[in-house]
């Protein structure tokens, strides 16, 4: 079993940065691509970054000025960097993974997400 946990959401300023984290355990081979989306109340969960295992980067266009996504293969451990936040940022922040749990096998994970509030 492969699990995703994410870490570093609370309750922030306007203004302040976040550093995201999103860990992986499990029987792993390798992970291909991983990214951070969010879901803030009452819309749909939309991709904020993405990252290959190569160190390629995807942004959604309105992401790209405040937001870094960056891996460490090593760990199989994500990042996503978030600066200046504003109160429209406010949402949950979920960690995606394409696994590969053998050579030939893989399976899309999520995990539970970690809660980011900016407020004042």
């Amino acid at each position: 079993q492969v699990q995703l946990v994410e870490s570093g959401g609370g309750l922030v300023q306007p203004g302040e940065s976040l550093r995201l984290s999103c860990a992986t355990s499990g029987s792993i081979f390798s992970i291909n691509t991983m990214g951070w989306y969010r879901q803030a109340p009452g819309k749909q969960r939309e991709l904020v970054a993405s990252i290959t295992s190569g160190g390629r980067l995807n942004y959604t266009d309105s992401m790209k000025g405040r937001f870094a996504i960056s891996r460490d293969n090593a760990k199989n451990t994500a990042y996503l960097q978030i600066y200046s936040l504003k109160p429209e940022d406010t949402a949950v922040y979920f960690c995606n993974a394409l696994v590969y749990i053998t050579k030939w096998t893989y399976v899309e994970v999520w995990g539970q997400g970690t809660l980011v509030t900016v407020s004042s």
